[in-house]
This record gives structure tokens, sequence and C-alpha cells, in this order.
């Protein structure tokens, strides 16, 4: 063969495929193993590489708060962990795999909750969830330890996120560290969620506060000397800094923690549908959304578009067919600015401590208010590198959530401080709201002060809150007891356009056979008519 016959491109060519297949084949699989494995490791932000680089020492804690704090000063400076370092369990060194542990694998500890009804004063039935610390102290057996007038324990109220209840994981990694320090807590679910049916035409959304205000309206006038705390968690999170910045002074909360919030809804909405893996959590919770309404179908068939949510393949989507419908939104764009908590930082006076991480999946940092943090003395923002969404997993096994340690060690250290927050007495007061505690199903068991001790660890299923809702009509069993409370006839105020406000007018049950209030139309019309629209 001459040299220029050899040097042909059909003959280079020829020569490269001769040379290509003189390579052995593990050698290719070899490769590509190595592209997959550097595609995945990008793809999935894992740290892993970084974390031995830096000796497993982990990150330091970025803070961020006002230079004349005295929150920081008096309070955040003496907490240990917020000037700390956080680590990631090494084998789940990225945020996505973290999330999707909480969510599947998380193994939290085991907790027997006491299940209390709290009516709203719509109508709507709320299950609250106790966990004492003598539950924790004492769950070998159960005892009688319902919490009297004059408990001086602090009392955590967790707000729970999407779709979210007392049963999730984190939830019950939050709970139980903070009674097993000794603090009694209270999830206060969702309305429709933790086995409970809808009992009005209201919904919850991203910014409803008006359950959360009642609720702890009623353990203020219940535990007056009980000093109250709260944590949200994720879109919990951003309807407690909402409530504290619509109330301002006038809250009976004396410190307070938002885990993971998205601060600027219509950010967070830009963000979701940015990248393929975003998108995929934007399905996953979107498919959450379409369970929880097929939970309440016949109320969302008469106050939404059902077809519209069926086909839902977005947040946005369910948002558009759903949220908007049910409160009176014009528009997607106009329920996420309105509920967005990041217009009322700077109005919150309550000990705030906002934990976010940066590389958390479904709240982008984007959203941060780092100024208006910086802005209000009350505020102490934490920011840590890693740690996913609600995550934070610490330690070799997994064991432990970061977030849960540092949030009860920040409100350890201002209950023993002199800067909790202290309500200001107001003319008007929040609304009443009739409470009743009764019997969901088997395994709770009435007990005294309007407490359902809680057996077994099983959340009541859509049965049992059907049957509760007969029971409620009829004559109660031998072994079920209702508790009957005064309830008094308050009226509220809207205190922005925002925010929901109810006008409830109901009469407590005077027997076994009334406990429902005979007129609930009022406080229905009342709800929908004044419940965050956009004028």
């Amino acid at each position: 063969m001459s040299c220029s016959e050899m040097e042909s491109p059909a003959n280079a060519y020829a020569l490269l495929f001769k040379a290509a297949t003189m390579i052995p084949a593990s050698h290719y699989m070899l490769g590509f193993l190595t592209v997959f494995v550097v595609f995945l490791y990008n793809f999935l932000e894992f740290h892993f590489l970084e974390d031995l680089f830096t000796g497993f020492r982990g990150s330091p804690v970025s803070l961020t708060y006002n230079s004349c704090s005295e929150i920081y000063h008096g309070v955040a400076s003496k907490c240990r962990i917020l000037h700390g370092r956080y680590l990631a369990t090494p084998w789940l060194a990225s945020p996505h795999i973290q999330t999707t542990f909480l969510c599947f694998f998380a193994r939290p500890p085991v907790v027997s909750y006491r299940r209390q009804l709290f009516h709203a004063s719509d109508g709507e039935t709320i299950a609250l969830d106790w966990l004492m610390s003598s539950d924790v102290k004492e769950s070998a057996t159960y005892k009688n330890n319902a919490i009297s007038k004059g408990d001086t324990t602090p009392i955590v109220v967790v707000i729970p996120g999407l779709t979210s209840d007392s049963a999730d994981a984190y939830i019950k990694h939050l709970a139980f560290n903070m009674a097993k320090c000794g603090w009694n807590v209270v999830v206060c679910n969702h309305r429709g969620l933790g086995g409970i049916s809808v009992t009005s035409d209201c919904f919850y959304n991203a910014g409803w506060t008006a359950d959360l205000r009642e609720v702890i309206d009623y353990l203020h006038r219940e535990y007056p000397k009980a000093r109250l705390f709260a944590v949200g968690n994720s879109i919990g999170a951003n309807i407690l800094v909402k409530y504290l910045g619509e109330d301002g002074e006038d809250v009976p909360v004396a410190g307070a923690a938002a885990i993971c919030s998205p601060w600027d809804l219509l950010i967070g909405d830009r963000f979701i549908c940015r990248r393929l893996i975003q998108k995929l959590y934007d399905r996953a919770l979107a498919i959450g959304l379409q369970s929880y309404a097929k939970l309440h179908q016949p109320l969302y068939s008469r106050l939404a578009d059902w077809e519209g949510i069926k086909k839902s393949r977005s947040i946005r989507d369910f948002d558009n067919y759903a949220t908007c419908l049910v409160g009176k939104f014009e528009t997607v764009d106009t329920y996420y600015r309105c509920c967005s908590s990041s217009s009322f930082v700077g109005n919150v006076s309550v000990p705030l401590l906002c934990i976010s991480a940066l590389d958390d999946p479904l709240c982008t940092r984007e959203a941060l208010p780092w100024d208006e943090c910086r802005g209000n003395k009350n505020i102490i923002l934490a920011t840590t590198q890693h740690g996913g969404h609600l995550a934070f997993f610490e330690g070799i096994t997994a064991s432990g959530l970061w977030w849960v340690r540092a949030t009860f060690e920040f409100l350890s250290v201002l209950h023993s401080s002199p800067f909790m927050h202290n309500q200001k007495k107001t003319e008007n007061p929040g609304p009443q709201s009739s409470l009743e505690s009764s019997i969901d199903q088997g395994p709770y068991l009435n007990v005294s002060d309007g407490m359902v001790a809680a057996m077994g660890n099983d959340i009541p299923t859509n049965d049992a809150v059907e049957e509760l809702s007969e029971v409620q009509q009829i004559h109660r069993q031998t072994n079920e007891v209702i508790l009957d409370t005064a309830q008094s006839e308050l009226t509220s105020e809207a205190k922005s356009d925002c925010r929901t406000n109810i006008s409830p007018t109901s009469e407590q049950a005077a027997s076994i056979k009334d406990v429902k209030s005979p007129d609930v139309t009022t406080p229905i019309r009342s709800c929908l008519d004044s419940t965050m629209s956009t004028k």
C-alpha cells in the first residue's frame, strides 16, 4: 500500500476502527462507569470529596443578624451548636440523598401522641397531637399526667410542612427530643390532615394563619403560666413567620424557630421548574397535594376545579385549579405574593431563629431575606452549606438531625434569659374557639383536662374520621366522654389584606345530643368572603 493510500481519510477511519476493536471491552465499561459516576456526582450534588479534603470537619454555620441585636448577644452568642460546624453523614453527602432518606428511611423515634380535637371558630376540626415530657420519661406504662392550669412547663407548638402531619419522621424527631429534654410538645396538624376530615368550606394554604392564631390563643388562655414557643417547618415555617409578622407585638409566643422556610413563594415557584431534578420534586409534591385533595373530594369538587386537580402535574397547576379558587385569589402569582412570609419579616417582634441549608433542593437560597433578617433585631438567620430540606443528618449512623439540636439549644437558652417576648395587652382579644376532645378510634383513650391519650402509634384512618363525625350527632357510648367547654362570642378585625379573619357565632352544646353548633353557615360564609382575597 502506498503512502498516499494510507493517508486517505477512509483508511484513517479504518485504522481507528481497527485500533478501537483491539481495546478490551472491560476498558470500555470502566470508562462508561467513570463518566456515569462523574455525571451522577454532579447531578445529585454530592459533596463527599469536599468533606474528605477538609478532613470531615464540616463547614461552619453562618449567622446573619443585626449588630445591635440583644437576641444575638444575649441568646445566640451562647449557643455552641450555632457557633460550631455542621458535617453531614458521610454516606448521605448529597442534599437530594438526605431529603429522600428523610422521607423513606429516617427511622424516627417511636412516639405515642395524646390526641386533642380542637374546634376552630368556623366549625373546622383540628387535630392537636400532644407529646408530654412525662410520656417520654415514663413510656413503659401510661399515667394520667394531664397538664394543669398552673403548669409552668414550656409548651412547643409545631407546625408541619406541606401535606405533612404528626406522623412524619422529622416531626417525630423534633417532638421526641423536645419532650425528652423536659418540654411539652403539641403538633398543630393542618386542617384536613392527621386523619381528620375537613368540616368547613375552608382549606389551609401556604399563608393560612387563622388556625395557628386560634390554637396559640387557646393554649395561652388554657395554660397561662406555661411559656409558649413555636417551631415551623417548610410551609409551616412560612405560615409561622407570616403569623408573627401579621400580629407583631400582639402574640403570646415567647420565642420561635423557622426551619427551611421557602420565604418567597414566587421565587420558589420559578426555582422548582428550573432543572430536571427540581421538576421531579415538583411532580412528587403535586402528587401529595392530589392525594390530600382525594381525601376531601366532595368539597374540592364543589369549591374548585376537580378535573383540573386530577390533571395537575405541578404545584402551580394544583394552586391554579384548587388553592386560588378556594381562597379567591385572582391568579397564582397573586397568591404567592400575598402569602410569602418574606413580606412580613420586618414586623416580627418575637425572638426568631431561622435555619436554612444553602443546598436545599426545594427552598432556594435566592429567596432568603438576608437584608430583612439583618435589619430586624429579633431575628437570627443561621445557614449551612449543606443539609438538604429538613434533613441535616449527622453522625455515622444518621440517627439525629442537626437542626433539632440547634433549635432546642436556642429555645432553651432563650427560656433562661430575660429576652423572651411578652405579649402586649390589646383591646380586642383573639377569636374564641370551642374546644371539644373526644375519641377518634380504638387506640385513643379519653383522659382528663381535654387530653386524649394514644396507646398506639397509628394515626386515625378516614373510616375513623367518618365514624367520629356521626358519633358527634348521637349519644356517646359508655366508654366515651365528651368534655364540654364554654364558648364566648368574640369578633376580630382583619389585620391585613392577606390575612384571614373569621367572626364566629356558635353555641356550646348543652347535652350529649347537641355536640355540634346549630349554625355553621355564618362562620363559613365569613371565611370564604374574607380569606386572603386580593381586592
